[in-house]
């Protein structure tokens, strides 16, 4: 009797079939199959919506579906987000917007409505509270999922409910996602970038270590370009340049990080999906192409950071009482202020005017590279904004019309009412 060749578990994307391995589906013929001789066995997943603010304009505007779309300012703002087709002309996030429409002139510039988001995003979350209450939200586009002991409530495996999950988000909402799956928190992530836009990529735990070790070290979420540099100055610039490194040199070298580096660089992540896990501080930054020390041009990105913070600390009832500048100069040193409020804030124009004191106080006129503004010592929104500002009679009156003035957008959207500020 011959050797039979191993079952390789297989699903179908698009009807859910479950099979052995082929090229299209038994049921459909879909080619949108994925297979793995783990996955019916791996819990831990990673959801990335695609180009999800981007998506959301298009669902709501079918004129420009076809059309590459950039979600941000005037001339003289940045790119939010891009579409996959702007994306290809060159388009990426935080670039100028005049270099964004440079290498794509055709593309059609919405302002981006943040109401509209925060619902989609909590139209997501529906759909995903009904496969498990295990969902740790990163944004408002992505969100870890650990499905651990839910195949006999749901009769199928974690995988099936994953391609549901995409399914349902397409069919109902008109939305699009990718999925990883692994076994831990650090490969499903990077699983949902392998494949985008509509991906679903495994990582089994038989194919880590080779998976990995060729791969360059950028892959590990956090490490930005201060951190890469850092570890090429170290001769580290792949998987397999960390696991020549003894763990107690990583930790003598990189401190803390090093201790992470060594167990990522072997595939493993202890941490676990945390449904209750609080939020710290709410951020936002971007760093500029060119470094600027104008400060008309530095002036409008504070507004829309502060904006930024603002909706979504307003989009999860959540208010904080330090108000933080970040500014990178362009040696890539960091500059950072902070200052404690009376009580917590999530007003936009609150959040700007004493991010813009800051900066005012800062001695070094730039040019800087980077720019950010953020809400820490974070808690619910009761209690928010009630003293007003003794020093400010007009804050109370600010505050009341920018409520008014959110009420009215996400009535008639993110455009009814646009600060100039907002357009430098």
């Amino acid at each position: 009797m011959g050797l039979s060749s191993p079952i390789m578990p297989a699903l179908c994307r698009d009807c859910l079939t479950q099979f052995e391995a082929g090229a299209r589906c038994p049921a459909c013929r879909s080619p949108r199959v994925v297979f793995n001789p783990e996955l019916y066995d791996l819990t831990i997943a990673h959801m990335d919506c695609d180009a999800f603010y981007a998506s959301v304009e298009k669902r709501d505007n079918p004129e420009i579906r076809d059309q590459p779309v950039i979600i941000g300012g005037g001339r003289r703002g940045v790119v939010s987000t891009a579409c996959y087709i702007a994306r290809i002309k060159g388009v990426r996030s935080a670039m100028p917007m005049f270099q964004a429409l440079k290498l794509c002139p055709e593309a059609v510039v919405v302002k981006p409505r943040m109401a509209a988001y925060v619902e989609a995003s909590r139209a997501i979350r529906a759909l995903m509270d009904e496969l498990t209450p295990a969902i740790e939200p990163l944004s408002l586009d992505e969100a870890f999922i650990d499905l651990s002991g839910t195949a006999r409530l749901h009769h199928a495996p974690p995988a099936v409910m994953l391609a549901l999950l995409v399914k349902r988000m397409q069919d109902e909402l008109g939305l699009t996602g990718s999925i990883g799956l692994s076994h831990n928190k650090f490969l499903a992530k990077v699983a949902s970038d392998l494949d985008k836009p509509r991906g679903f990529s495994v990582i089994g735990r038989a194919e880590t270590a080779a998976f990995l070790r060729d791969k360059p070290v950028r892959l590990i979420w956090g490490v930005g370009q201060a951190t890469q540099a850092s570890l090429e100055k170290a001769g580290i610039r792949s998987f397999a340049d960390l696991l020549r490194w003894d763990r107690k040199d990583l930790n003598a070298r990189f401190g803390a990080m090093g201790d992470r580096l060594w167990h990522l660089a072997r595939g493993e992540d202890r941490r676990r999906v945390s449904a209750h896990q609080p939020m710290k501080s709410i951020s936002n930054e971007t760093t500029f192409f060119d470094d600027t020390s104008d400060p008309d041009i530095l002036d409008g990105h504070i507004w829309r950071l502060a904006e930024k913070v603002s909706d979504r600390a307003k989009a999860r009832q959540l208010a904080g009482r330090v108000v933080t500048l970040k500014l990178k100069r362009a040696n890539h040193s960091l500059l950072t202020r902070r200052v404690s409020l009376p009580d917590p804030t999530q007003i936009a124009d609150r959040i700007y005017r004493t991010a813009r004191d800051l900066f005012n106080h800062v001695a070094d006129q730039g040019p800087y590279r980077l720019i950010g503004v953020g809400l820490s010592d974070i808690g619910p929104e009761s209690g928010a904004d009630l003293s007003g500002d003794l020093l400010d009679p007009g804050a109370a009156q600010r505050g009341k019309a920018e409520r008014a003035a959110d009420s009215i957008r996400a009535k008639f959207g993110r455009d009814a009412i646009v600060k100039g500020r907002a357009l430098r």
